[in-house]
Formats: structure tokens, C-alpha cells, sequence
């Protein structure tokens, strides 16, 4: 069966340490959809996130870009096998230079952290308890 993917674009500032703090968190880089405007970050088998300088963000649309620190655009949220995880990717985030929103979803089944990227892209990372679901 076909797995559709997802490809998430975010502006950002600085391409190399926005590489720097994405491969910390655990993810890779995959230098041949990389060069010196765009970073692809690979995620899982099925979701990257490419990462564009703010020229070459800008050449895919005519609208203006926002400031991820101070204007909301999109939420990412990723899912995470465990809480134990949530907790894990929150804290290699804060190490890389992320910053922790402070922000805990915690409803027994379900349990989420936030956090922002180095551009004030927030990323949110979610547990749930998979009996949950059948139930």
C-alpha cells in the first residue's frame, strides 16, 4: 500500500544551526535533497521537515512570511512510543537550544509536551496509550 508523506517547510534563520539542532535532537539530514538554501530532515520513513533560508522560502509564495516568534502559523506535533520519549525528545530540544513552552498535556491516556525550535517554530510531542484507542 502507498504510504503518502508528509513534507513540512519552515523558514528559517540560520540553515547550519538549524541543522545542528535537528540532527541533536536524533533526526538526519539528507544531503541530497540539502544545499546551501535548504535542509532536508528526515524524521521518519514517511515525514520530513525542509528547512529553507528565508530567500528561498519566499520564492514558493507570494505571501509574507511570518515571524514564527511572535505570529502562530502551524503546529507540528509529532507522535512518541512512550512518555519516557515525550520527555526525551522535549529535553535533547532544550539542550540543543530549544525552548520549553511549559506547556504539559497530561490526560492519563494521553500525555504532550511543546517546545519551540530555534526560530520560535513550535513543535508539540504526544503520547497516547495505544489501549486507548481501541476502547
Amino acid at each position: 500500500m502507498y504510504q503518502q508523506m508528509i513534507f513540512v517547510n519552515l523558514p528559517v534563520t540560520d540553515l547550519d544551526a538549524s541543522k545542528k539542532f535537528f540532527t541533536a535532537l536524533g533526526y538526519s539530514i539528507n544531503p541530497q535533497f540539502s544545499n546551501d538554501d535548504a535542509a532536508s530532515v528526515v524524521i521518519s520513513d514517511t515525514i520530513v521537515a525542509m528547512l529553507l533560508t528565508r530567500p528561498f522560502y519566499a520564492t514558493f509564495t507570494d505571501k509574507e512570511i511570518v515571524d514564527p516568534r511572535t505570529t502562530s502559523g502551524v503546529l507540528v506535533c509529532l507522535s512518541a512510543e512512550s512518555r519516557e520519549e515525550v520527555d526525551a525528545l522535549l529535553g535533547r530540544a532544550i539542550a540543543a537550544g530549544g525552548t520549553d513552552l511549559e506547556r504539559v498535556q497530561d490526560h492519563g491516556f494521553m500525555y504532550g509536551r511543546s517546545f519551540d525550535d530555534l526560530d520560535g517554530h513550535t513543535w508539540e510531542v504526544m503520547w497516547m496509550d495505544p489501549t486507548a484507542t481501541e476502547a
